[in-house]
């Protein structure tokens, strides 16, 4: 049986990982963030550009992300693009990107070190919705 940490750590070696520096870069570009927490660490402190689904409901949600929601084809005009993943320290938004990987996702990154690497180098956050 695995921990919870063995099972964050067999999933950031089945995932590319990217650091916040990384993705600070890919915000300027445009990138599509996915904050993977629950609402209320959404709310508490967040990347301004970065939508919240929930890790538990991601892969039901993924369609209605506002970049892609109304379109039939939405899942595949999602995946066009690369998606990075964050959380509070980089575990979850592993196991997601992994999750994502098994439907077919081949551009998903996990942000390693998640929020809390976000927060030690003072980027910007928002709070609220």
């Amino acid at each position: 049986m695995l921990s919870p940490q063995e099972l964050c750590a067999t999933a950031k070696g089945n995932v590319e990982e990217i650091n916040v520096e990384q993705l600070q870069e890919r915000i300027a570009e445009g990138a599509r963030v996915i904050d993977v927490r629950e609402p209320g660490e959404y709310a508490a402190g967040h990347i301004r550009q970065a939508v919240n689904m929930p890790r538990g409901v991601l892969e039901m949600q993924l369609n209605q992300h506002p970049d892609v929601a109304g379109y039939d084809d939405a899942l595949q005009r999602i995946a066009e693009q690369p998606l990075y993943l964050i959380c509070r320290s980089g575990g979850r938004s592993a196991l997601a990107a992994e999750s994502l990987q098994r439907m077919g996702f081949d551009k998903v990154y996990s942000v390693d070190g998640g929020m809390q690497a976000w927060e030690e180098k003072k980027y910007p956050q928002v709070t609220g919705e």
